[in-house]
């Protein structure tokens, strides 16, 4: 039974997808940066395709404004250097006017034939600092908008952000169907939650404790339920799987003994991210581990040391990381987003040790959003607009 309705409860397969460190995000040790693992075209393209040769169906694509790469042109320069792995697209909202928004998206989508899903954001933009409530109100308009784009003939939107009236959504019309690409999403706030809960298909959480991370399910759902809705869930969490238990905690040891606290802040703060509630979650949890940083027996906060975000890692042995993801998939979450560091060799350790013993799914397939040959739209086989 799980902790709350979700959308797919009859589901014995959950999407397991990796993360490719478009933000500066891959390290050997943690706060030490090294030149062969910086965030250029080359070494994230070679995180994805190592993903998709490990077998994973789906791999996160974060957006931030620090040296790296920019998502979207990220997505379309793998498009064709890939034919299996979705790909789960950061987006800021109010980045870029909305019905472009839907047209770029669209246009991802049919370069990649269904394999992209989109993760909303409403983080401030680089220079700005906005009141939250506007914050994800522009995010509520923008989604809305996209919905119009792909479910209707045209968009006619009057909001306290954005005004639109009867502009034809032909240029924006996705190669996915029956509602376009999924919407995955991550936030505390309540405004958070009531989009969230409107509006989304999956919630993402970062990891804590599990009784938290129920409590967190439970408040998602009171609020999905007011729009007569379920959600599936998702955690996006770290990996060190090894052989034994004693392996992977010695290399969770390794990876932040050369460490300077001082910068690991530093590395904190500059996210845009850096002072939201959920980040402020992870915190409280590095507060209340024991010595050596575990907060569960498997759950180790050090990897928020030198992190914004997600600041959590699952640490053992093969048996151990695959038990505890089953415990997940008890609860009712349906999404994983894995990362370790650095990024292609954990990739190889999660994919060889865990992957194969874990029955695996595309969520757009099983939400029937993929068609099974190319759809009738302006961009695929419809009539020329």
């Amino acid at each position: 039974m799980t902790v709350v309705p979700i959308t797919s409860p009859d589901l014995d397969a959950a999407e397991v997808s990796w993360f490719s460190a478009l933000c500066s995000d891959d390290y050997q040790f943690l706060g030490v940066p090294e030149g062969d693992l910086r965030s250029s075209f080359a070494h994230c393209r070679d995180i994805l395709l190592e993903a998709e040769k490990q077998g994973f169906r789906n791999i996160l694509c974060p957006s931030s404004y620090q040296v790296g790469q920019d998502t979207l042109s990220f997505v379309a320069g793998m498009a064709p250097l890939t034919s299996k792995i979705n790909m789960l697209a950061a987006v800021r909202c109010g980045e870029m006017q909305p019905i472009m928004l839907a047209r770029t998206i669209a246009t991802l989508d049919h370069m990649l034939e269904g394999r992209l899903t989109v993760n909303i954001i409403s983080s401030d933009f680089p220079g700005e600092k906005a009141e939250s409530n506007f914050r994800y109100q522009r995010s509520r308009e923008v989604v809305e908008i996209l919905k119009q784009a792909w479910t209707q003939d045209e968009i006619t939107y009057k909001g306290d952000v954005y005004d639109f009236e009867g502009l034809t959504t032909n240029p924006a019309r996705p190669y996915q169907q029956n509602g376009g690409p999924l919407l995955y999403f991550g936030g505390y706030s309540p405004a958070a939650l009531d989009l969230c809960g409107q509006h989304c298909d999956v919630y993402l959480m970062w990891p804590e404790p599990k009784e938290n991370l129920a409590e967190r399910m439970k408040a998602v759902n009171a609020v999905a339920e007011k729009y007569n809705r379920t959600l599936d869930y998702g955690l996006r969490v770290h990996m060190i799987v090894r052989d034994t238990e004693a392996e992977a905690r010695e290399y969770a040891d390794y990876i932040v003994s050369k460490l300077d606290d001082e910068y690991g802040k530093l590395i904190r703060d500059r996210a845009h991210d850096s002072s939201s509630l959920g980040v402020s979650h992870q915190a409280r949890a590095r507060e209340l581990a024991d010595q050596f940083g575990y907060v569960e027996p498997h759950l180790w906060t050090g990897v928020g040391r030198a992190r914004s975000g997600c600041g959590a890692a699952l640490v053992g042995s093969a048996d151990q990381v695959l038990s505890q993801i089953e415990e997940y998939q008890k609860m009712g979450i349906r999404a994983f987003i894995f990362s370790g560091y650095p990024h292609i060799d954990e990739c190889k350790h999660f994919g060889e040790k865990v992957l194969p013993h874990l029955k695996t799914c595309s969520l757009p397939h099983v939400y029937g959003r993929v068609p099974t040959s190319t759809p009738a739209t302006p961009l695929g086989v419809g009539e020329r607009a």
